[in-house]
C-alpha cells in the first residue's frame, strides 16, 4: 500500500492541525515539506491554491486540500480519542469564526507593515475580544486535547508568539495555561519536527504516529 502524501509547511498553523488530527487517527504519511514561498510545481498541479496542508493519495488521484477536511477525514479512519462528535457539531462553529473573524486580524497584527496603517489599526484588540470567548470555552476543558482545542490552538499559538509579554497582559490566564500545556504536549510535538525541503529527487520520508500520552 501507497502511504498517502503531505505537503505541508511546518509552521503553518493549518498544517499542524491537519498533522495532529492525522497523527490521532493513527495515519502514517510521506511528509513533503516545502517552502510557501517557493511551492513545488506538483502541488500546485494537485491544488492550484497553493496552499497547504495538501493531502494527495497516489493509489486513486484523490486530493485534499483544506485543513478542516483533511481532519475530518482522519477521523473517519479512526477516532481513539473520540473527536468526531465535535467535529461534525460545535467545532464545525468556532473553526469558522476562527478563521474569518481572527485569522485576518491575527495577520494584521503579526505582519503588520504589509497593510497600510487604516487596515492594521485596531487588528490586536479585535483579535483579542475573540481570545477572551475562546477563554470561556477552554476554562472548563480538561485532558486529553479534544478537536476543538487542535483547531484552534495553533493560531492562538502564532499570535501570542509575536510578542508573549503583551499576550500575557490580556489577563487570559486559563487560555495561557491552556496554550503552554498544548504547546508541550506529545502530540503536538510528535508532529514538528524538522525535516529537510522536499525536490522531485528527494528520498522518500514517511512519518508513522507513536503512541501518544493522553495527558
Amino acid at each position: 500500500m501507497t502511504l498517502p502524501v503531505l505537503y505541508t509547511f511546518r509552521r503553518c498553523p493549518y498544517a499542524m492541525r491537519a498533522r495532529m488530527a492525522l497523527a490521532v487517527a493513527g495515519v502514517s504519511w510521506q511528509v513533503r515539506e516545502v517552502l510557501l514561498r517557493d511551492k513545488p510545481k506538483h502541488m500546485l498541479e494537485l491544488s492550484p491554491k497553493g496552499t497547504v496542508p495538501v493531502l494527495w493519495f497516489p493509489e486513486t488521484g484523490e486530493v485534499i486540500d483544506e485543513s478542516a477536511d483533511v481532519m475530518l477525514w482522519a477521523l473517519q479512519q479512526a477516532d481513539p480519542w473520540h473527536w468526531l462528535p465535535q467535529a461534525e457539531g460545535e467545532g464545525v462553529q468556532w473553526m469558522q469564526r476562527c478563521e474569518l473573524e481572527f485569522k485576518p486580524n491575527l495577520d494584521r497584527y503579526k505582519y503588520e507593515t504589509r497593510y497600510a496603517p487604516e487596515e492594521a489599526v485596531g487588528a490586536f484588540d479585535a483579535a483579542a475580544q475573540f481570545l477572551s470567548e475562546i477563554e470561556g470555552v477552554v476554562r472548563a476543558k480538561t485532558t486529553p486535547p479534544d478537536f476543538l482545542d487542535v483547531a484552534l490552538f495553533p493560531f492562538v499559538r502564532q499570535f501570542a508568539n509575536v510578542d508573549r509579554a503583551r499576550f500575557d497582559s490580556l489577563g487570559l490566564n486559563h487560555l495561557g495555561d491552556w496554550l503552554d500545556h498544548l504547546v508541550a504536549h506529545p502530540l503536538f510535538l510528535s508532529v514538528m519536527a524538522k525535516y529537510p525541503l522536499w525536490q522531485p529527487d528527494s528520498p522518500k520520508i514517511e512519518f508513522h504516529p507513536q503512541v501518544v500520552v493522553q495527558a
